[in-house]
């Protein structure tokens, strides 16, 4: 797989399709918990109750989905002069995440169109896994991507 860095910082008509990419990883806390629930206000038994949680499904407590997604699309290096917006995000969440799991996230291009001069559109495949390699959520991630038709300043150069 290709450095993260290098993929997302190339000109829309250079990114190629089955380009791949891999994240660094992240190790999910119980402040990284406790701190979305408050700022999401998903107060959860399943996410911040140990002892409800403990006669869960799971056994335990377990990082939100949304917080594993959003750590996961911060683990990638979108560069703001390339990647303008995520258009579109679709994700199944797989597998719990536990309290000391360690995400990251890998993927591939699936398809790339022209929007207009200034853009275009990349489809990416995503897996975010955690330390034993597994699958904890698929996502199919739409990027917006500026071309280089486009400088990032809009203006025009000179002396």
């Amino acid at each position: 797989m290709s450095t993260s860095a290098a993929l997302f910082s190339r000109d829309f008509d250079s990114v190629e399709v089955g380009a791949t990419f891999s994240s660094a990883g992240r190790t999910i806390t119980e402040s990284d918990v406790v701190a979305f629930a408050g700022l999401s206000g998903d107060f959860h038994p399943q996410h911040t109750d140990a002892v409800w949680a403990a006669d869960s499904i799971f056994g335990e407590r377990i990082a939100h989905g949304m917080l594993v997604l959003s750590y996961a699309l911060g683990l990638v290096p979108f560069e703001p002069d390339r990647v303008m917006a995520l258009r579109q995000i679709r994700s199944k969440f797989k597998a719990p995440v536990r309290l000391g799991d360690t995400i990251r996230a890998e993927g591939s291009v699936e398809a790339a169109k022209p929007l207009d001069a200034r853009s275009g559109l990349v489809d990416t495949s995503w897996r975010v896994v955690n330390q034993d390699g597994a699958a904890v959520i698929l996502a199919s991630v739409q990027v917006v991507w500026r071309r280089d038709a486009a400088p990032a300043g809009g203006g025009e150069g000179g002396a």
